[in-house]
């Protein structure tokens, strides 16, 4: 089954959220639920999602409020809500999951997120770790110092002096613009997503990327990386939880994957016992996007099979 728009699903946030399937290719052996990133949608992961059938696992995808083709009535695109966004978002993600446990109950999930769907999976497991079984958070950076502080200070600014539903006239330029400049002899703005040119014009394409997200939207991705931030925040989640991380040695989203590694040792030193992280050499921020892909999607291949052969009852 291809991984396309396979029913609207009725959240109790109000949202009617698109959710793409990929069945797996013979006997199930788990499931992966899929978060995507910012500016972009579910259908973008229709290449890793055959791979993961490919291997025998169920994939289930949606598109965040203000994304793609989900639908929620105070969140056009570029916007989760006007207030409240991030409860909001982590209520889609459980509105899916349930969904997933009600079709498959006997098989475990593992919860993914790239960039922003990464800040999202950690955020969902540290509210719900009992409904997943191990979590991969993908080239996400979780650095709330200085610089996120003025962040939040520079937001609020702007949610007063201009409104929520407007985009930040800001953070665009410290981020995605910021990015595109550190790549050497750059051809497009966006070519810190990849090194691969097709796949950078695919997204420039797209009319369902690349836009700037509204001030509300940057308010609720800073409340995500704030609560991954604080190790206070991990008390529930179960210290054998396994955890996938990635990274790009150039990515510039996550300083150069610096911040994905010390995302690593934080978990490492609050005593998690099964923490894997990769940091690709030469690769930028899209890792599924990237010209070495296939060997990452098959890392991560390897990684699912070590985890589906656990107990899938490391819930505790």
């Amino acid at each position: 089954m291809p991984f396309q728009t396979a029913e609207i699903l009725a959240s109790p946030s109000g949202a009617s959220l698109s959710v793409r399937k990929a069945q797996a290719h013979g006997a199930p052996r788990g499931i992966v639920q899929i978060n995507h990133g910012l500016a972009e949608h579910s259908a973008r992961y229709a290449r890793f999602a055959e791979s993961l059938a490919g291997a025998g696992f169920h994939v289930y995808a949606h598109d965040h409020r203000g994304h793609g083709e989900t639908r929620a009535p105070e969140a056009p695109r570029g916007m989760f809500s006007p207030r409240g966004g991030a409860e909001k978002v982590l209520a889609d993600v459980a509105a899916l999951n349930a969904r997933i446990h009600a079709d498959h109950p006997a098989l475990p999930v593992v919860i993914f997120g790239h960039s922003m769907g990464g800040l999202i999976t950690l955020g969902y497991v540290l509210k719900h770790p009992e409904t997943v079984d191990a979590a991969a958070v993908w080239n996400a950076n979780f650095s709330a110092g200085a610089a996120g502080r003025l962040a939040r200070m520079i937001l609020a600014a702007e949610r007063m002096l201009l409104g929520s539903d407007v985009p930040s006239r800001t953070l665009p330029k410290v981020t995605f613009r910021e990015w595109g400049r550190k790549i050497p002899d750059a051809r497009t703005a966006f070519d810190w997503l990849s090194r691969d040119g097709k796949e950078v014009d695919a997204y420039i394409a797209d009319p369902r990327c690349g836009w700037d997200a509204s001030v509300a939207m940057w308010i609720d991705i800073f409340d995500f990386v704030f609560r991954g931030a604080d190790d206070r925040n991990f008390g529930k989640v179960p210290r054998a939880m396994p955890f996938h991380l990635v990274g790009g040695e150039k990515d510039p989203a996550t300083d150069n994957g610096r911040a994905v590694a010390a995302l690593g040792r934080r978990l490492r030193a609050m005593g998690f016992t099964d923490v894997t992280k990769r940091i690709y050499p030469e690769t930028r921020h899209e890792s599924l996007n990237e010209i070495n892909r296939e060997a990452i999607t098959q890392d991560f291949i390897a990684w699912l099979d070590r985890v589906v052969e656990q107990s899938p009852q490391n819930r505790q």
